[in-house]
């Protein structure tokens, strides 16, 4: 992704990133974590208390920090951008605004997938009595519909392998004070069986602080109303009193939400006990659906999906096509 973003100047930085104990079962989780990196392979370090205190005096670490140095953001926007120019440029076509109302496999994908999307006159997302159905058929059926990818996979899956799609809202909360300011992105460590990664401490392009995001689960997908309420916010600021603790929590405000889909209302992340890998992991779901011929589902994909796209589509490919895709 670095790469990428340096070849078609895609703004981003790298910010590296500090995972951050304030106990001794808090600085366990860290070691789990470090010790799941070196296995798959990501670099990770932990820093001494003088270090840390060092390069980020504001930050409360009491029983250690975790640093991963290759961990950055980028303009998620650009980036898109760029994606959607380069696929149209090697052909392909983006038909926005034009919802999937239907999939057919023909002879269980063996002889293609008929797809259906409706697409009213005027460019409105509602269907109308004017609207008009097209339907294609494909040679592969990538399943990459975020919020609507389990509905999608239920139309096609037999009952027996549906899913239930789960909606975690997440609000970000922004914060306009110029102290404290770190210049590294701030996660705690995480609490074992919560849905979230905690609210962490992130950074845009232009350094400015938000922190975020909380977890309230959701039947509606479409409601992206901030967690606003009184009880909410007072978690978030004490939260963040915790690893930031000359924050001026009153500065701390509801800013935007966003929902994260889920296939389970827990075990946010994966990570090791006693060198052995949590199996009540359930997002991020890649795979080549059994008896459906080119079909390859990707559920429960949140946020980090964007910045490991690139990942993630060699995943696919060599789901589809059966090649073996660099190590990672």
């Amino acid at each position: 992704m670095y790469q990428l973003c340096q070849k078609h100047a895609i703004p981003h930085r790298n910010t590296g990133k500090w995972i951050v104990a304030q106990d001794a079962a808090q600085r366990e989780a860290l070691e789990d974590i470090h010790r799941l990196a070196a296995r798959i392979g990501a670099p990770t370090h932990f820093l001494t208390h003088a270090e840390a205190h060092r390069r980020e005096p504001d930050v409360r670490a009491e029983a250690g920090v975790l640093e991963s140095p290759s961990t950055g953001i980028l303009d998620s926007h650009s980036l898109m951008q760029y994606l959607q120019g380069d696929f149209e440029n090697q052909g392909g076509l983006c038909a926005f605004r034009s919802p999937v109302t239907s999939i057919t496999p023909v002879e269980a994908g063996k002889g293609g997938w008929a797809i259906s999307t409706t697409t009213a006159p005027d460019g409105g997302r509602e269907p109308t009595t004017t609207t008009t159905t097209t339907t294609i058929t494909a040679e592969t059926l990538v399943n990459a519909a975020g919020l609507s990818a389990v509905s999608l996979s239920n139309q096609i899956l037999p009952h027996d392998r549906q899913h239930t799609a789960f909606y975690a809202k997440g609000t970000y909360f922004s914060y306009p004070r110029s102290h404290p300011r770190p210049s590294t992105l701030i996660y705690p460590a995480p609490v074992p069986g919560h849905p979230g990664l905690g609210i962490h401490l992130t950074l845009d392009l232009a350094g400015r602080i938000r922190f975020g995001p909380d977890v309230q689960w959701t039947d509606n997908p479409t409601d992206y109303t901030p967690n606003a309420h009184g009880p909410a916010l007072a978690a978030a600021r004490a939260a963040i009193h915790a690893y930031l603790p000359a924050v001026d929590a009153a500065a701390i405000q509801p800013d935007y939400a966003g929902i994260r889909p889920k296939l389970a209302r827990h075990a946010a992340a994966a990570t090791t006990t006693r060198g052995a890998t949590a199996t009540a992991f359930h997002d991020f779901y890649i795979a080549r659906e059994h008896g459906f011929a080119g079909f390859v589902n990707l559920l429960a994909i949140e946020s980090p999906g964007l910045t490991a796209c690139l990942a993630i589509a060699e995943e696919v490919e060599a789901l589809l096509y059966g090649r073996v895709c660099r190590d990672r």
